[in-house]
């Protein structure tokens, strides 16, 4: 991987014992864990990646306790590491000798309008329990990503995460109105604002959201709900290259409009792999095509016909020799089945032995000519290495991931992460992309950060960082080098 842990923080002992006696008589000695075995599943990223170290979590219940916890901390001159659902993949929410501050107790839904089109959810709500709170309300909380069932709104905003409906919906970032934050010091910014206009100065809510807790930590939010969509076309189609799944975006795009709310990418190798190692999944089509595409179309209307609409759409790619077969699901168990293809790859991948994974993006336009030119890079650097890209073409996310060759010891392998990341980037700058695009920066790409990052946006990123946390105690070594 590209970048190391940083040291440990060590702490001084008595200090750090009178800080949990006074954090416990507050929150209840129960909630502040300090037994190794109870810390370990909460020390480790969910890849392995990152082996962290802390001598105790603390679990708040309420924002005032999460304020005077951090408050204590910052007196004591002790770093604090805020967490989730531990879902991250870049290891930024792994500690490193400061307290770890966990938010799953802070789960509760204070709000939800179905006239605002809002909902006010607390950082430790799972992604899922907010979808839920929001159907029931017979709204739309667009938000979809395979770990939904376990990750937290307070890690969704962190890493401004996006998903499957990006392309319609936005990003975590689209989708906020308003932040409730502890600042390093202990204060707390109220700004859980309901309003679509608000024009009073700076918004202060994006500094907060994507800084993966080192300028806060987010304790709550008001989250962005629609209308829920009342007719659905969810479809999958096989043909043969990524330049044909583009020409294929293009016409839905150009007929269905915002109907269009995902256009997922998938290669041949990621479906096999999704076939062969995922429970429950099955072949849609009848043979096997280079690529796979998966789009679905939603509407309010629920007269709306989608299902006709993309039969046209289809009808006129296969005159044209884009398209080689399709498949529309006939009813909602069908589209699940759809979507679990796609939904299984980033797990199935483990099978395959060890992967190199990218979170990168370039231009809609540009993504065939990224894939080609990377997959051909990394390939010439490592005969036999399988590349698996895939994603969110819609929005230009792809994770471009390289599987093992077969038969290569899995570490000797992913000893070459540094050389492939390098490899990747590069091609992904060449191109005016990003070097993340939902993930996040964390730990895993900190170093790399400046290779690709505008010098005057790193300046503006420390400035922001030494004025809001000048002693450098939240979320410690993430994100920025030096920090």
């Amino acid at each position: 991987m590209s970048s190391r842990a940083p040291d440990p923080i060590l702490l001084d002992a008595a200090r750090l014992k009178g800080l949990l006696e006074r954090i416990a008589a507050r929150i209840g000695s129960a909630r502040v864990v300090t037994d190794a075995a109870d810390l370990a599943p909460w020390l480790v990223e969910g890849r392995g990646l990152f082996q962290g170290a802390t001598p105790a979590m603390v679990e708040p219940a309420t924002t005032d306790e999460v304020s005077f916890i951090v408050a204590a901390c910052a007196e004591a001159g002790v770093p604090v590491v805020p967490q989730g659902g531990n879902t991250g993949l870049v290891g930024g929410q792994v500690p490193f000798g400061g307290l770890l501050l966990s938010l799953r107790r802070m789960s509760r839904i204070r709000d939800l309008d179905p006239i605002d089109l809002t909902v006010v959810a607390e950082a430790g709500c799972t992604l899922h329990q907010v979808q839920q709170a929001a159907a029931e309300a017979g709204c739309l909380f667009p938000l979809s990503i395979a770990s939904e069932g376990s990750c937290r709104i307070g890690g969704n905003l962190s890493t401004n995460a996006g998903g499957t409906a990006v392309l319609r919906y936005g990003n975590m970032r689209e989708l906020t109105f308003g932040l409730e934050v502890v600042l390093p010091d202990g204060r707390v910014w109220n700004g859980l604002s309901r309003l679509r206009k608000d024009n009073t100065g700076y918004d202060l809510k994006d500094l907060f959201i994507g800084a993966e807790g080192t300028l806060g930590i987010i304790t709550a939010a008001v989250l962005r709900l629609y209308p829920a969509p009342r007719a659905r076309a969810t479809t999958l189609t096989g043909l043969s290259s990524p330049e044909a799944a583009l020409k294929l975006f293009q016409r839905l795009r150009n007929v269905a409009g915002d109907a269009l709310t995902g256009f997922e990418i998938l290669p041949r190798f990621g479906m096999e792999t999704v076939l062969k190692h995922s429970p429950g999944t099955t072949r849609a089509l009848a043979s096997d095509h280079g690529w796979y595409v998966l789009a679905e179309l939603t509407s309010t209307r629920r007269d709306d016909d989608l299902s006709a609409l993309a039969l046209e759409v289809f009808g006129e790619a296969f005159e044209a020799g884009e398209i080689e077969d399709a498949v529309i699901a006939a009813s909602e168990a069908q589209a699940q089945a759809l979507w679990k293809l796609r939904e299984s790859l980033s797990d199935a991948q483990k099978f395959e032995g060890g992967s190199i994974k990218h979170d990168v993006s370039v231009p809609v336009s540009l993504v065939p000519r990224f894939i080609a030119e990377a997959a051909r890079a990394c390939e010439a650097h490592m005969p036999g290495v399988r590349v698996c890209a895939f994603g969110h073409m819609g929005d230009g996310n792809i994770h471009f991931n390289l599987s093992q060759p077969v038969g290569m010891d899995k570490a000797a392998y992913l000893s070459g992460w540094e050389n492939f990341n390098r490899i990747v980037h590069d091609i992904v700058a060449g191109l005016g992309g990003s070097i993340s695009a939902e993930h996040g920066i964390g730990l895993l790409k900190r170093e790399e950060l400046p290779l690709y990052k505008d010098p005057v946006a790193l300046e503006l990123m420390a400035v922001i960082k030494a004025a809001i946390d000048p002693r450098g105690l939240a979320n410690p070594g993430k994100v920025l080098l030096g920090q």
